[in-house]
């Protein structure tokens, strides 16, 4: 090859991995080059003397990720440093001298050390696992990541939780339902044979942040999944997982015995459907031997289930955890369901199903909740069933990816809903009984523990179409490693990770991330509203829907907009809903003035003129959150405007087109809802508020048939 050629390859070659780099595929694990030459040294040493005790496949992704940190970081091999040292190796393989340096029988099968030795020239990362050594090693790049000081490192991490999981619904024709990125990264028809780079970066970045299981398929699942063509497929993407922690699991189909097996019946009780599935759950784990289980929607939106056989819950969940018990598998059970024959209140149906059965559900169960009782929305109060069943393993449902807040179109930082969530008090077992401690087994008398998360990724060349959409896969993986973390401190890693480790950017988009929630709170469902978007795709406002075929799909539903007032009273006047949550919190939340104006109106029917805690009337309320949700917008592009000499071109400009959409449906948001509220409340909008652009009937009008991750089969 002559010179010129070869120069050209390699400028293409360089060129390529930026544009990489610049679109964001290289999520939490783009090892930017250390500008600072002190920094770089003192790392440098470290990286070019390593000491990795093991040959596995796992040791093998230790070695390729420090390779990978070495180039990215812009390391030269010649800087060994003189005597300092990196050692890696689970604490039985250690030398004898260095066994006792880090205690670590504490620290389970997935927790490490990092300790300094000698004076801070020798790091020492070890662990009970391989897993765990590999977990060490992601934390110790992410203070490299973050320019952190080395020297005098003592970290031991374990996660207070145990199954730490992806819920991705993906189909089998690769649509993605709720999904806003792109298409499945899964290539069904190409697997087993063709393994994709995606999938092994995929698991890279989720071992990174500790997530140690995925659901390959959706909750809405087709039967297929189970058959050897693709049990062949979920192998290939099993042995690319293997090495980085990852168990795969898959969605089961509740009638998959009649549609599969020429059973004329998938009764839970029937001895043939019970052998059934032992044989799938066999066939299964023949071939993926650390095989996770089964994740399964059942009786509800229309999903087969035990119901139509007259049986619960109990007897579909404890007959699938049967059949995987004798292989270690779980069975991860949602409990979101609902009914038009039980029209209510939807926010009680899970509670009423469910809490008649605590302690019944066999040990390998999973009882899987979403964070509210309703769907996902942008804030509501935390499930009361997280403070109801002390003896059954209670698994927490976030959702990562946008389904009511905006889809990819909107920067929205959901670790702040997630800590919001996990921090609220049950008063299950006396105060400070939060939802955190229920589901990491500390006010539970079972220990199995799980925390979920609606994955946001497709094909986007970012993998979450919004670049602050990483932010979310990011932070829900910190949170199942530990709930307590704060995410504002989740806020600043991801931020110095991902574009600048300067304080002037750290800060004031850190700022910015934490005030986004809020902001979509406040120009879609202030004061307690919930449910009120547009109908099936959920994208923009409908409150004025009430023409579905069931009760509960309409927004109306929700809302109760009269000319008495707004809000849904689940106090012992309306639906007693209150009933279900422990006793401190239905007498604060029974009436009005003690009741958090975030929750307001989710627990009480109100009149317009309801005079607040700052003196004025509840629709003057509304109108001003609206308007303060798109003024939040303003700031945040203002504020992003600011930020350019801190990040990529790309980035910058895709980033700011994205928050000019926001703010032009905020706007759309604050006046439609206006407008149909207005209708009722009679009254003016108070100073301050514009004028909506348009009459009603404009609003009422628009159409987004195509809105994106609509399951085609609905």
């Amino acid at each position: 090859m002559n010179l010129k050629k070869f120069i050209s390859l390699a400028l293409f070659s360089l060129f390529a991995v930026n544009i990489q780099a610049q679109e964001g595929y290289e999520l939490w694990l783009d090892y930017k080059e250390v500008q600072d030459r002190t920094i770089e040294k003192n790392y440098a040493a470290f990286l070019n003397n390593v000491d990795i005790i093991g040959n596995s496949s796992t040791i093998q992704a230790i070695k390729e990720e420090l390779q990978l940190a070495r180039e990215g970081f812009g390391f030269d091999d010649s800087e060994t440093g003189g005597d300092s040292k990196l050692i890696i190796g689970v604490q039985s393989k250690l030398p004898s001298s260095l066994r006792n340096q880090a205690k670590t029988e504490n620290l389970e099968e997935e927790g490490y050390n990092i300790t300094s030795l000698k004076n801070g020239k020798t790091i020492l990362i070890s662990a009970n696992s391989e897993v765990a050594l590999l977990y060490g090693t992601f934390g110790l790049l992410r203070e490299m990541q973050q320019q952190n000081d080395i020297s005098n490192l003592k970290i031991e991490e374990k996660p207070k939780i145990q199954k730490r999981v992806l819920n991705h619904w993906d189909n089998l024709d690769r649509t993605v339902e709720r999904g806003y990125a792109g298409f499945s990264i899964w290539d069904w028809h190409l697997l087993p044979e063709l393994i994709k780079p995606e999938y092994k970066d995929y698991a890279r970045a989720n071992a990174a942040i500790g997530i140690n299981g995925t659901v390959l398929t959706n909750v809405n699942s087709n039967a297929l999944i189970l058959t050897p063509h693709y049990i062949e497929k979920v192998k290939a993407l099993a042995e690319v997982f293997r090495p980085y922690g990852i168990q795969v699991y898959l969605t089961a189909r509740f009638s998959a015995p009649i549609e599969l097996g020429d059973l004329d019946t998938a009764d839970p009780l029937n001895e043939d459907v019970k052998q059934w599935w032992k044989n799938i759950a066999d066939e299964i784990y023949a071939e993926i031997p650390d095989f996770g289980g089964f994740l399964v929607k059942a009786d509800s939106e229309g999903q087969p289930g035990p119901f139509q056989y007259d049986r619960t819950h109990v007897d579909g969940a404890n007959m699938l955890a049967e059949a995987v018990a004798p292989h270690d598998g779980i069975i991860m059970w949602r409990a979101f369901v609902y009914s038009e024959e039980d029209p209510d209140d939807r926010a009680k149906q899970a509670y009423d199903q469910f809490i008649p059965y605590d302690g019944n559900f066999a040990d390998n169960v999973l009882v899987q909740v979403k964070n509210g009782a309703i769907d996902f929305q942008p804030r509501e109060p935390f499930h009361p069933m997280f403070g109801a069943m002390p003896d059954t393993p209670l698994m927490m449902e976030f959702q990562i990816t946008q389904e009511y807040l905006g889809f990819s179109s909107h920067l929205v930082f959901l670790p702040k809903l997630f800590e919001e969530v996990l921090d609220e008090d049950t008063y299950a077992d006396g105060k400070n009984s939060t939802v955190a401690k229920v589901i990491d087994g500390t006010n539970s008398n079972k220990k199995l523990t799980g925390i979920a998360g609606v994955a946001n990724i497709g094909t986007e060349k970012n993998w979450t179409g919004n670049p602050f959409g990483q932010a979310n896969w990011y932070g829900f993986g910190r949170l199942a490693w530990d709930p307590y973390m704060d995410s504002e401190e989740i806020a600043q890693e991801w931020l110095r990770i991902n574009f600048s480790n300067e304080e002037d950017f750290v800060k004031t988009m850190t700022d910015l991330l934490i005030e986004s929630r809020e902001a979509v709170v406040n120009y879609m469902t202030p004061l307690g509203l919930h449910h009120i978007m547009a109908t099936s795709h959920h994208y923009g406002p409908g409150p004025w829907v009430d023409d579905l075929g069931r009760p509960e799909w309409n927004p109306v539903y929700y809302h109760k907009a009269d000319k008495n007032g707004i809000g849904f009273d689940r106090t012992s006047s309306g639906s007693n809903a209150l009933a279900q949550y422990a006793k401190p919190l239905e007498e604060k939340y029974s009436n009005p003035e003690t009741t958090p104006e975030k929750y307001l109106l989710w627990f009480h029917h109100l009149s317009w003129d309801y005079e607040m805690d700052n003196g004025k009337k509840l629709w003057d309320n509304i109108a001003l959150h609206y308007q303060k949700g798109v003024e939040q917008v303003e700031e945040m592009q203002a504020t992003w405007n600011k930020m350019e000499q801190y990040v990529n071109e790309r980035e910058f400009k895709k980033t700011s087109m994205l928050l000019e959409i926001q703010l032009k449906e905020a706007k759309w948001w604050r006046d439609a809802c206006l407008s149909y509220f207005q209708q009722f409340s009679e009254m003016e909008l108070p100073a301050g508020v514009p004028e909506p652009e348009h009459n009603l009937e404009h609003y009422k009008s628009i159409d987004r048939p195509y809105a994106p991750g609509i399951n085609p089969s609905w």
